[in-house]
């Protein structure tokens, strides 16, 4: 009898599993198209990247046009070993037209990412051509890859939401581009050669995006070279647009109403958003800097984690799946900020080892999938439509209490650097750190305020450890930004001044992580200022 009710559940999980096979691979799909010169495709690919080198954009810096050059010579020396090969058999390839819809409606919402993104920050508008370039690039070598290996090869959307998910977090400068191309190909490499059998079909392990992201941000944290990159300006940018959470959230809801990846994004969100709570309810400080969840993580739970074809087959693996990330994310944060890491790696470092414990995860759940309290929820063995829209309605609410508490789209308690500097006097966790940092990240941004301000501490030495050399560095920099302070500080050290922040330093200071106020009227200006804490600000609102 047992034997039996445990072939039944399996029998089950095999028809859950094939039916939510057949929603993903659900498309327009063609017959194979054949054609003497269908060998040639490639090179279309390969001449549109090498014609893209001729613009303006890439032509203004040689290390950039050599990359676009080498990298259409190594596909074009490809292309040549297959057509060479294939010569005498050009028919033996064909082309499949596939149309699935979470590569074309995931293309869609990755647009409209990037062109809100956009509006707000200058450097997405001239990364353009180079996004382009890389879908140009990455179909050539995915068509290529799999003529080396097969004899058809299904086009349609697949490469480009691949492209626009990595760029979506990780992208080099221009010096370094070759390397974006040698990212693109590894991904490319690691969906067609990491493979296990799921379900009776040979697939890929890892979400294609993720899988090159995350081994290249463990490159990158090994060597030291985040400076490479434009990673930490990605993730700190997002915020720049305004209502951000909002936009991705609706953004969000999009994908989870077509492929019932609700579960992930939202448990993700709820765990993140209750372990930043508690960790406030404890210490006084927040978890994150800035936010209870990060704005690029944010954009991480709803367009990073939620690959279906990677993800975990039935609702209850998807939920458990959707933890372990907002756990992974919680952890890592702490776990890169005490070996002296970028904490934006939290969310690109989780999800191939999520990747990797897919099946663990539906074994783990296959004793609770016929559970009646599960089914009624909609956490039983199969996805259905009606249960994933019970999941948003939840979602909804979740966000709209989170939106009503003011912890989304409005200024943060971490965003007053006050609330720092007091906490950090309190010797609350990791507030002087935090309020280091801060400084630092407004003296780069070209406060005189912030130079003079983290100079006074390497001076004393209260809250780092001193360092007169560092401090003079400082102070020489503030000095440069003509504050001063700054400058009296830097030619006679024997007594430290420290100063308010000018107007055009509150301009900086009080962006919220967003632009900077440069055309807020003062009045408007000190009273944000004194919102934030500081206490001549308010004394000074009411005679401006």
């Amino acid at each position: 009898m047992l034997s039996a009710s445990k072939g039944r559940n399996r029998s089950t999980s095999r028809r859950g599993a094939e039916a939510e096979n057949s929603r993903e691979s659900k498309s327009q799909q063609s017959p194979g198209i054949t054609h003497p010169h269908l060998l040639k495709v490639p090179g279309v690919f390969v001449l549109a990247l090498f014609l893209l080198s001729f613009t303006s954009r890439v032509q203004g810096n040689p290390i950039l046009l050599y990359s676009f050059w080498g990298a259409c010579l190594f596909l074009a020396g490809w292309q040549l070993l297959v057509l060479h090969k294939y010569s005498a058999q050009p028919l033996s390839k064909s082309f499949v037209i596939s149309l699935r819809p979470q590569h074309y409606i995931q293309t869609m919402v990755h647009l409209s990412v990037y062109f809100y993104w956009g509006m707000n920050w200058q450097p997405v508008q001239a990364h353009a051509i180079l996004l382009i370039a890389q879908v140009l690039f990455a179909y050539a070598f995915d068509i290529m890859l799999s003529w080396s290996r097969r004899d058809s090869y299904q086009f349609g959307f697949g490469p480009i939401p691949i492209i626009f998910s990595t760029n979506l977090f990780l992208w080099f400068h221009d010096d370094w581009f070759y390397l974006q191309f040698l990212m693109v190909g590894i991904g490319f490499l690691g969906k067609e050669f990491v493979r296990w059998n799921r379900d009776g079909r040979l697939v890929h392990i890892f979400n294609p995006s993720a899988f090159t992201l995350g081994l290249f941000s463990l490159v990158l944290i090994a060597t030291n070279t985040t400076d490479l990159t434009w990673g930490p300006q990605i993730a700190s940018t997002l915020s720049l647009a305004p209502g951000i959470y909002t936009y991705l959230f609706l953004g969000g809801l999009v994908v989870m109403y077509f492929f019932a990846i609700t579960l992930v994004s939202a448990s993700s969100a709820m765990v993140l958003f209750g372990l930043s709570a508690l960790y406030f309810s404890i210490t006084g400080v927040p978890y994150f800097l800035d936010s209870e969840i990060p704005t690029a993580v944010f954009l991480g739970l709803h367009l990073l984690v939620t690959d279906p074809s990677t993800s975990p087959r039935t609702p209850t693996g998807r939920l458990v799946f959707g933890i372990l990330y907002g756990l992974g994310v919680f952890v890592l944060y702490t776990l890169l900020s005490m070996i002296g890491a970028p904490t934006f790696y939290d969310k690109l470092l989780c999800v191939p080892l999520l990747n990797l414990s897919v099946q663990w995860i539906d074994r783990l759940v296959a004793p609770l999938r016929n559970h009646p309290l599960l089914e009624r929820w909609g956490l039983g063995v199969t996805l259905n439509r009606k249960a994933n829209l019970v999941h948003m309605g939840i979602w909804i609410l979740f966000f709209a209490w989170m939106s009503a508490l003011g912890k989304t789209d409005t200024r943060h308690l971490g965003d007053s650097l006050p609330f720092w500097e007091e906490a950090c006097e309190q010797g609350k966790p990791n507030a002087c750190n935090r309020l280091l940092l801060l400084e630092s990240t407004y003296c780069n941004d070209n406060s005189g305020w912030a130079c003079n301000a983290i100079g006074a501490e390497y001076y004393f030495g209260e809250h780092t450890e001193r360092d007169v050399d560092r401090a003079l560095g400082f102070f020489a920099r503030s000095c440069e930004l003509r504050f001063q302070a700054g400058c009296l500080n830097y030619l006679d050290s024997t007594g430290i001044r420290l100063a308010d922040p000018r107007p055009f330093d509150l301009r900086l200071l009080l962006r919220e992580g967003g632009q900077n106020l440069l055309d807020m009227p003062e009045p408007e200006l000190y009273q944000r200022a004194c919102e934030h804490g500081w206490a001549f600000a308010c004394s000074d609102t009411g005679s401006r």
